[in-house]
């Protein structure tokens, strides 16, 4: 039975896996950590240094194999999270960010959907950005970066496990569009309790190691923030551009300007700011009102010369069709809703940099 599954168990299998006729104690040694039970699915995370990371493949299928051993586990992965051997003689790099190379571009174009802080409407707005580019002809993926607070499972109301082949998670769709999210690894109520190189190395992960195929457009949904996630995407894939989310209050603008500050310091170019939660329109008077204040974020655009990218209302539409997993683009696409973030679609596509652009370094002076 899978109820039945706990995580001794779990630990008890890892304590026994045979490698190339030697039998490994990975609880013992530490390599254990971050141990998920999902409807018979485990997820675990094997702590390694970065740069034994190949090398260490045999050993992770071979965990993988020693749980799936146990009765009711259905599907079983191990996914390698950095824990790297201090090097003193090694120059840091900001914010801890990694200082390996530009790891495999899963699409033509990465966008980056971005915000100062949370509960701004980030995530929604980066999957109705992502539809709405869906709906331009382009194949598109969505990555939910937001480890802490993945969204992505209940906005495409998509909440099955991804399956593994030739050692690469295949993503799952939702509205013709690939998707991956750590909260498809994960129950929804569960902690993400990571530390930060974890957190980095997962991400990482989340790029190379899943099977994007041909994309026209990657979409991150990122982090709030301007910590080490935010740096190591910067740093390791080849942001075409980020798009910054913010609410018109003054206290969601001083940490959107962080944001936008941080991708322009290390030379990723700024495609513009959305103005999410503009206004309000009362359904029975038909009144506007604005909540959070009135125009910051575009008054901030025009101050720090980025391109005003559009207003989005607090609109209860929105709000529904994102709890129930249909996203108002998807839902109502010919709704003035929707147009609105199809015509930031369209701003952002012209604006992306026709050539390709490598990943700035990122260094302490």
């Amino acid at each position: 039975m899978t109820s039945s599954l706990t995580e001794d168990m779990i630990l008890d299998a890892l304590k026994n896996v045979s490698v190339e006729g030697s039998v490994i104690d990975l609880v013992a040694t530490g390599h254990v950590s971050g141990v998920v039970i999902k409807d018979g699915n485990i997820g675990f995370s094997l702590e390694v240094d970065p740069e034994d990371a190949e090398a260490i493949q045999p050993l992770r299928i071979a965990a993988e194999q020693a749980v799936m051993k146990i009765p009711g586990v259905l599907s079983a992965t191990a996914m390698l999270t950095a824990h790297k051997k201090p090097e003193p003689q090694q120059q840091p790099q900001a914010g801890g960010a990694s200082s390996q190379g530009v790891m495999h571009q899963p699409a033509r174009h990465i966008i980056a959907v971005a915000s100062g802080k949370g509960g701004v409407g980030k995530s929604t707005t980066a999957i109705n950005l992502a539809l709405a580019i869906k709906a331009m002809g382009m194949k598109v993926g969505v990555l939910d970066a937001d480890i802490y607070g993945p969204s992505l499972p209940r906005l495409t109301g998509v909440n099955q496990k991804p399956e593994a082949e030739n050692n690469k998670l295949i993503p799952l769709e939702a509205f013709g569009m690939k998707v991956m999210s750590i909260g498809f690894l994960m129950d929804e109520a569960a902690p993400t309790i990571w530390r930060g190189p974890m957190v980095m190395s997962a991400l990482e992960q989340m790029l190379k190691d899943v099977a994007w195929g041909d994309l026209d457009v990657l979409v991150i949904d990122m982090p709030p923030g301007t910590g080490d996630a935010q740096l190591t995407l910067s740093q390791r894939a080849k942001l075409s551009g980020a798009v910054i989310v913010s609410t018109p209050q003054d206290l969601a603008l001083i940490d959107a300007r962080k944001g936008l500050n941080m991708f322009l310091k290390v030379g990723v170019p700024v495609l513009g700011i959305v103005e999410n939660m503009s206004y309000f329109v009362c359904p029975s008077c038909g009144d506007t009102s604005h909540i959070f204040g009135h125009g910051g974020a575009e008054t901030e655009a025009q101050r720090l010369s980025v391109p005003f990218l559009g207003k989005i209302p607090l609109e209860m539409d929105i709000r529904a069709h994102s709890d129930a997993g249909t996203p108002i683009v998807a839902s109502q696409p010919d709704s003035p809703h929707a147009k609105a973030y199809q015509d930031i679609a369209k701003i952002v596509m012209e604006r992306l940099p026709q050539e390709e652009r490598a990943a700035p370094s990122i260094t302490i002076n």
